[in-house]
């Protein structure tokens, strides 16, 4: 592991956020950290790796105008 871990503090700025919405991703579970001692912190994949699983696709209107059409 040659990447410094990253404190919460610098998880919340990589995610225009706070560090309690941080806190709660780790207290929910929902973000990979490492625990050092009580410290938390984070590897920087398992940062990018959230910010990738959060996309949501754009959607094509057309597509979900013919679905509609075909279960009214």
């Amino acid at each position: 592991m040659a990447e410094e871990l990253l404190t919460p503090i610098e998880v919340a700025a990589r995610l225009k956020s706070t560090t309690r919405f941080v806190r709660r991703l780790v207290s929910e579970r929902r973000i990979a950290y490492v625990k050092v001692g009580r410290l938390v912190r984070f590897e920087p994949a398992d940062v990018e790796a959230y910010i990738r699983a959060q996309r949501i696709e754009p959607t094509d209107r057309a597509a979900i105008r013919a679905w509609l059409r075909g279960a009214a």
